[in-house]
């Protein structure tokens, strides 16, 4: 027996998930917001994250995993285990998206930042999807940077995007505020999809700070999935080395799920006997570790400053500039603005990173402005107008329907009495047709 439509809306969500851990991050925390929301609803994950089964999956939500991939310039992938066959794996991930998407039947689609999905995999479940009798309301959820405007201009252009949003999007929405980044005049939105871009501010998490247990400063480097982000671990561990014994710092590494072995096993070979240094591989809740650090030493990807905003932690962005130079934009905007405090990659050195931290450590945690924080509310209350507006239309199409199959009997049995037959209204259940 089929469950009853009544019992809550099916939302599917995308994160095609190339590089890192950012897009599922995100994906998850707009998932878990809509199900606490919405209890009844039911949430389906499609994503091609390679971590995806190591992270905390809710009660009411579920995922199918797609075929790995890795991104290899900004708008260039290839599958990550399976490089030998690029054709087959394109084509299972555009087959699975499609079989995932008409299964669950969704009342609303959400799709992380790629319009067109990778390599437009994404355009035939779209056109299926609208082809539907019940078409599902479908959104664009945008981070607040994608990457510098010239080039991505381009990307969008080449990908086609503001033409697919125009024809098979219902809204965009901005994980951002234009006072940081405005992307609809730096990427030079059209008319059509800037009347359909709704500013749903930073996404808060449940990371909050805790006082200081009164020891010595705590320091937490994080660099995310951490598949470059050796560099910055292994310049803070030198730059700690050369700190003179009064400087006393209790320091937490979190080494992320990618950091090529060899680059590991070199850091834990000469860093790992320092004393007051904790090295992990992974840590699937890094709020509790956001919570518990006085400074952060990280990279500048979204779901990390979403953190440290939410946290109040004061920190030094190490941004990445490669393939995108997403995350220096992102550092160079927050730290003008006096949020954090921000190391280019060009001057990376231990001794001017560690003089970073301990000017940190100093500041006023008080005098740092405040930012919206809104934006899993404004999410909320986006996904409830656009299901109301889809029950009215689906209501108003079904009434469309049963009044044209009313017509279309009346006409039947007109054509029954012209004909001299008994009409399907004067047969009863136990007369057997003549």
């Amino acid at each position: 027996m089929q469950p009853s439509r009544a019992i809550g809306p099916k939302i599917l969500l995308y994160s095609h998930d190339t590089f890192g851990l950012g897009n599922i991050h995100r994906t998850l925390l707009v998932a878990e917001a809509l199900t606490g929301a919405l209890p009844a609803a039911a949430v389906l994950i499609v994503t091609g994250s390679p971590v995806i089964h190591a992270l905390r999956i809710p009660d009411g939500m579920d995922y199918v995993k797609l075929p790995c991939l890795d991104r290899l310039a900004a708008e260039r992938c290839q599958p990550r285990f399976l490089s030998s066959w690029s054709d087959d794996v394109k084509r299972m991930r555009r087959d699975i998206l499609r079989k995932a998407a008409l299964g669950f039947d969704p009342d609303l689609v959400i799709v992380d930042k790629r319009a067109t999905g990778v390599d437009g995999e994404l355009l035939g479940t779209l056109a299926a999807l609208r082809r539907l009798r019940r078409s599902p309301r479908i959104v664009l959820g945008l981070r607040d940077i994608l990457d510098e405007p010239a080039r991505t201009r381009h990307a969008l252009a080449k990908s086609h995007a503001f033409a697919t949003i125009e024809r098979y999007y219902d809204e965009v929405w901005v994980y951002g505020t234009p006072v940081v980044f405005d992307p609809v005049r730096e990427y030079g939105f059209p008319e059509a999809v800037a009347r359909k871009t709704v500013f749903c501010g930073y996404l808060r998490t449940g990371t909050e700070g805790r006082p200081s247990n009164g020891g010595p400063p705590r320091v937490l480097v994080t660099t995310g999935g951490s598949g470059d982000g050796s560099d910055v671990v292994e310049a803070y561990l030198e730059g700690l080395l050369g700190l003179p014994r009064r400087f006393a710092l209790r320091t937490t590494i979190i080494f992320g799920p990618q950091m090529p072995e060899s680059r590991r096993t070199r850091i834990l070979e000469r860093f790992g006997v320092l004393p007051d240094v904790a090295f992990f591989d992974f840590e699937p809740d890094l709020g509790r570790r956001y919570a518990e650090a006085d400074v952060v030493v990280s990279m500048a990807g979204y779901s990390t400053v979403c953190e440290l905003l939410s946290s109040g932690r004061r920190a030094i962005l190490v941004p990445r500039t490669e393939p995108v130079r997403e995350q220096l934009i992102r550092a160079r905007r927050f730290a003008e603005l006096g949020y954090f405090d921000l190391v280019e990659p060009k001057h990376l050195e231990p001794e001017r990173l560690i003089r970073k931290v301990l000017a940190a450590l100093r500041r006023d945690v008080a005098s740092v402005p405040s930012v919206d924080l809104g934006g899993l509310p404004r999410i909320v209350e986006r996904a409830r107008v656009l299901l109301r507006e889809g029950t009215r239309e689906a209501g108003a199409r079904r009434g469309r329907h049963e009044r044209v199959a009313a017509a279309r009997d009346v006409r039947a049995e007109e054509a029954l009495r012209r004909r001299g037959a008994p009409s399907a209204a004067g047969i009863l259940p136990d007369q057997p047709r003549r």
